[in-house]
């Protein structure tokens, strides 16, 4: 058990966060939900306000051993040390199981792969997952290969220290050759299965490229400042400019054929969890998406 008194007023994950440098806002927040950090002997809120005086108490947890099926699945690895693993992941792999896909995940293979040197903050399925990309977005993620790496690299992408950069193809030609998408995203009223801009979402920022326009067709860099679910696919959809392959979020038209969005995440930059020194990663983007591209380069340019 731990304990804080409180000399600050701040929400209280963050504050815990500054207190305690082992635990991430990631963690802070479920085992707040769990009812397991109390203020002044009572459960809160995550958006709670500590008060000065406040008087923290945290239950310390135990470690869980994963259970999660190891899987003998080819994955890219882009880079990998005692701390963290870098994986291009290929589009229709799924991060982690869930809902219709127990097994056959990232996570089966990760497993497999790293064995016993894999951090359990993520529970039980979610073994070494700082963050994810969606089953067909392909590219780079973040393998956190013990819990103090896991922590660490938590805390950047809270603080939104980590870049990512993600290079898509949408339907249509956009005019600027760049522009910042400031629109908040939350669960959609109207379909629960997917996300939208509404009002009282939380703030998602995405910043957009022009590399190259096409005839109906506009290649873009993106960098996204927050990670929302789905934030690429909703933000460019509300715009009026859907990523090719998007059955979600666009209308359906697709004559390339392809399944799935064609959205890649290309590169990655933070600091290294334990040398603090500004790491970079960079994956390129997957055949059919150069041959789309290629195929795309001998139409008429705009």
């Amino acid at each position: 058990m731990k304990q804080y008194k409180i000399e600050n007023i701040n929400r209280i994950d963050k504050e815990i966060a500054s207190l305690d440098s082992t635990m991430s806002r990631e963690a802070i927040q479920r085992m707040i939900k769990e009812g397991k950090i109390l203020v002044n002997g009572k459960t809160v809120k995550s958006s709670y306000k500590t008060n000065i005086g406040d008087i923290i108490t945290i239950e310390e947890e135990t470690a869980v051993e994963i259970d999660l099926k190891p899987q003998e699945i080819p994955i890219n690895i882009v880079y990998e040390d005692k701390d963290i693993l870098i994986v291009n992941k290929e589009k229709g792999m799924v991060v982690h199981p869930g809902n219709g896909n127990p097994d056959g995940t990232l996570a089966n293979a990760v497993i497999a792969h790293c064995k016993e040197s894999l951090s359990g903050i993520g529970g039980k399925i979610r073994p070494g997952i700082v963050h994810r990309i969606d089953k067909d977005t392909s590219g780079l993620v973040i393998i956190a290969k013990n819990d103090l790496a896991h922590i660490n690299l938590s805390n950047q992408i809270q603080s939104r220290k980590v870049k990512k950069t993600y290079v898509a193809l949408v339907r249509g030609n956009i005019k600027e050759n760049e522009a910042t998408i400031n629109m908040p995203i939350g669960r959609s009223t109207k379909d629960r299965k997917k996300m939208a801009v509404i009002k009282t979402g939380k703030e998602a920022i995405t910043h957009l490229k022009v590399l190259e326009r096409f005839d109906g067709y506009t290649l873009i860099e993106l960098i996204i400042e927050t990670g929302r679910t789905h934030q690429i696919r909703v933000h460019m959809a509300e715009i009026g400019y859907p990523i090719v392959g998007d059955m979600v979020y666009s209308n359906g038209k697709n004559p390339f054929g392809v399944e799935g969005q064609m959205l890649h995440a290309q590169k990655l930059e933070f600091k290294h969890p334990n040398t603090g020194k500004i790491v970079a990663f960079e994956a390129q983007l997957p055949k059919y998406f150069v041959e789309i591209i290629d195929q795309l380069q001998k139409t008429i340019h705009y």
